[in-house]
C-alpha cells in the first residue's frame, strides 16, 4: 500500500514520539563503530522483541505501524535491533520515506547496533522509488550505525546506480571501489558489466571483463550470460557461441539460462531448427531443460502464429513430468488472446488452476482484454470478477476498455459494478478518461440508444 499523504505518518512521529520518547540529544557524539563478533548469539533481548516484529509485519499501514511502536513503548518495551528493523522495512515497503529518515536518526541517536542487511533492503526500496541520492547518502552513513560496510552493500548500492541511469556515479563508486577498502568481486564487475550492456557499449564492457580477469576476479556464469545475451539480441550468434566454449574451457559450466539465450539467438535470425535441436542437445552438456528453454520455443513459434504448436510444446513438458509456471501458461495465453482465442486462452487458464499453478495478475489482465478484443464482454465480467477474487486488479485502460463494452451492449448493472470496484482501489477516472468513454460508446450509435445508457450510467454513479 502507497500512502496517498507520507507527511501523516512523519508528522505523527516527530510530534508524538520524538517529544515522549527522546532520551539522548542530537548532538551527542557518536560511539565509533564496534565489530560484531561472528557467531553472535541471539540475546533474550532479541527474543523479546518477537511479539512487536510479528505486529508490526500484520500493520496494515505505517500509521498502524508507529502507532503500534507507541504502545508497546508506553507498556515499558525496550526495543533493539530486530524491532527498529521490522519498523523500517514496513515504512519502507509502503514509500514512506519521511517516516524512514526519522526512525533512522532515532536509531542512530539511541546508539543501536545494526545489521547491513537492513541498509541492502533500504538501497533497493529507494532505488524503486527513483530516490537514488538517498541511497547514496545512507550508504555513506552506514557507519554511524555501528555498521561495517561490506561488498555486499557496495554491489547494492552499484546496482541502484545503474539500474536508475547514474551510470556516471557508479563507474566513479567502482573505480574508487578499492581505495575505499573494498576487495570487488564477481557481482561488481557483473554490475558494471550490465551498466555498459544496457548503453549499447560492448567495448566498454569487455574493459570490464579484461579487468576482471587481470585482477585474478573470477568470472561467474552469470558474467558469462550477460555477454552472451547481449550478442544474441544483437545477431551476434557466431561470437555469442564462441564465448559459450570459452566458457566451458574455463570451467564454467553453463546453465539453463545460458542455452535460453543462445536460442533466442538462434530465433532472432531465423534460425528455429537450430534453437529447438540446442534445446535437445544440452543434456549432452550436462545440462537438462528447464520451463525457461520450453519457454523460448513457445514464444517463437507464438510470434509466427503457430500457437497448436505451440501448446503441443507445453504437452512435451508435461510428458517429461516438467511442471509448467505461471510465466509459461501466460505465453500461451497472450498469444491466444493475440489471435483473438480468448475463449481458447479460458481453457488455458483453467487447465493450469486445475494443475495446482496460480494465475497472477498478467493472467488475468491478458484475458479481460482479449475478450474485450472480441466483442465479448460479459466474458470479460466474467474473467473480472475472477481476478478480484484472487486480490489482482487490471489497469484503468483495462477497466475503461470494459465499462465501454458493457454500456455499449447495455449492461449497465456490469459497468456500474466495474466503475464501484475501481473506486474500493482509488482507481478513479479523471475527466478525460470520462470524456474518451462518452466518445468510444456512442461512435456508430444512430438511433442514440447507447447514448440513453450513458446518461443512465451517469445518474446511477452519482446516486
Amino acid at each position: 500500500m502507497i500512502l496517498s499523504n507520507p507527511t501523516k505518518t512523519h508528522h505523527f512521529w516527530r510530534h508524538t514520539f520524538f517529544q515522549q520518547y527522546r532520551t539522548l540529544p542530537f548532538n551527542k557524539p557518536k560511539a565509533k563503530p564496534r565489530h560484531r563478533r561472528k557467531g553472535h548469539k541471539t540475546s533474550s533481548r532479541n527474543r523479546n522483541d518477537a511479539p512487536f516484529v510479528n505486529h508490526v509485519k500484520e500493520a496494515r499501514d505505517p500509521v498502524e505501524a508507529l502507532t503500534l511502536f507507541h504502545e508497546y513503548l508506553q507498556r515499558g518495551f525496550k526495543p533493539d535491533y530486530p524491532s527498529y528493523a521490522a519498523l523500517l522495512y514496513k515504512l519502507a515497503r509502503c514509500q514512506d520515506f519521511g517516516a524512514v529518515e526519522e526512525v533512522l536518526r532515532y536509531v542512530e541517536d539511541k546508539n543501536v547496533h545494526c545489521q547491513e542487511t537492513i541498509f541492502i533492503a533500504l538501497f533497493q526500496h529507494y532505488g524503486k522509488a527513483q530516490l537514488v541520492h538517498k541511497a547514496v547518502e545512507l550508504f555513506n552513513r552506514m557507519t554511524r550505525f555501528n555498521c561495517v560496510r561490506t561488498s555486499q552493500s557496495l554491489n547494492s548500492l552499484l546496482n541502484v546506480l545503474v539500474d536508475n541511469g547514474w551510470f556516471l556515479e557508479a563507474n566513479e563508486l567502482f573505480d574508487k571501489g578499492y581505495e575505499m577498502g573494498f576487495r570487488l568481486n564477481s557481482v561488481a564487475f557483473n554490475v558494471m558489466i550490465k551498466g555498459w550492456l544496457k548503453k549499447g557499449e560492448w567495448e566498454q564492457a569487455s574493459k570490464v571483463f579484461d579487468e576482471m580477469l587481470e585482477r585474478k576476479v573470477e568470472p561467474s556464469v552469470v558474467t558469462y550470460n550477460s555477454l552472451i545475451g547481449y550478442l544474441c539480441r544483437n545477431g551476434e550468434l557466431d561470437k555469442a557461441k564462441g564465448l559459450l566454449e570459452d566458457m566451458i574451457k574455463k570451467g564454467k559450466r553453463p546453465n539453463a539460462i545460458t542455452f535460453a539465450l543462445l536460442m533466442e539467438g538462434s530465433c532472432l535470425i531465423g534460425e528455429h531448427n537450430e534453437a529447438k535441436k540446442m534445446m535437445f542437445d544440452m543434456e549432452y552438456r550436462g545440462c537438462k531443460p528447464t520451463v525457461v528453454n520450453f519457454g523460448v520455443l513457445m514464444s517463437d513459434l507464438g510470434k509466427r502464429g503457430k500457437i497448436d504448436e505451440a501448446k503441443s510444446v507445453l504437452h512435451e513438458m508435461k510428458k517429461r513430468h516438467m511442471k509448467p509456471d505461471v510465466v509459461t501458461y501466460n505465453i500461451l495465453i497472450n498469444y491466444l488472446c493475440k489471435e483473438g482465442r480468448a475463449a481458447d486462452a479460458y481453457e488455458v487458464l483453467f487447465e493450469m488452476q486445475v494443475g495446482g499453478c496460480e494465475a497472477n495478475a498478467a493472467t488475468y489482465r491478458m484475458l479481460v482484454d482479449g475478450f474485450c478484443r472480441v466483442g465479448d464482454f460479459e466474458g470479460g465480467l466474467k474473467v473480472l470478477n475472477a481476478m478480484l477474487t484472487s486480490g489482482h486488479f487490471p489497469r484503468v485502460e483495462t477497466f475503461r476498455s470494459l465499462v465501454v463494452g458493457l454500456v455499449k451492449s447495455g449492461n449497465l448493472d456490469g459497468a456500474c459494478f466495474v466503475l464501484e470496484e475501481m473506486e474500493k482501489r482509488q482507481m478513479m477516472f479523471c475527466p478525460d478518461d470520462w470524456e474518451a468513454l462518452v466518445m468510444e460508446s456512442c461512435r456508430g450509435d444512430e438511433n442514440g440508444s447507447v447514448g440513453e445508457h450513458v446518461n443512465e450510467l451517469v445518474l446511477a454513479m452519482e446516486a
